[in-house]
């Protein structure tokens, strides 16, 4: 079946190519999720006025991205929690965790684009990365300190 891409698919194509896939993929995924729509010759000229909507949705996504790393570049997040002997946390320090801290600063955060490489489950400083769009992904310092309750 050929179809027409909304968007970029890894693997498949980028935005406005005509690619053909099987008709289970197309009609029971990539259509209903608004990722591709069928190739017609309706749908191809009526995608090429949309495509330059679409276009600047994505320059417009990319700016507001580029602004909220801005205002995370340099932002330190710290983090209390329960330590015991050695400096060991009772538990970890989830992406949840790190949303909240960064929600505190007024930067709201999905926890799922949140990366953290390894378990964090000692007091200390961690780098840990955000994946703010396709291309774009930061570093945040977390600092993590021991509560005193």
């Amino acid at each position: 079946m050929k179809i027409i891409l909304k968007e970029d698919i890894k693997n498949l194509g980028t935005m406005g190519s005509v690619v053909s896939v099987a008709p289970g993929y197309a009609r029971n995924y990539l259509i209903p999720k608004g990722l591709a729509i069928e190739a017609s010759t309706k749908n191809i000229r009526r995608f090429e006025h949309e495509k330059d909507v679409i276009l600047e949705k994505a320059r417009k996504a990319k700016r507001e991205v580029e602004e909220l790393a801005s205002q995370l570049s340099g932002i330190k997040v710290t983090i209390e929690a329960q330590a015991g002997e050695e400096d060991k946390l009772f538990g970890s320090v989830t992406s949840m965790d790190i949303a909240e801290a960064l929600s505190k600063h007024g930067i709201k955060i999905d926890k799922r684009k949140i990366l953290i490489e390894e378990p964090i489950k000692r007091l200390g400083t961690y780098i840990v990365s955000i994946k703010l769009h396709p291309e774009m992904t930061i570093s945040v310092n977390v600092e993590v300190k021991k509560s005193n309750f």
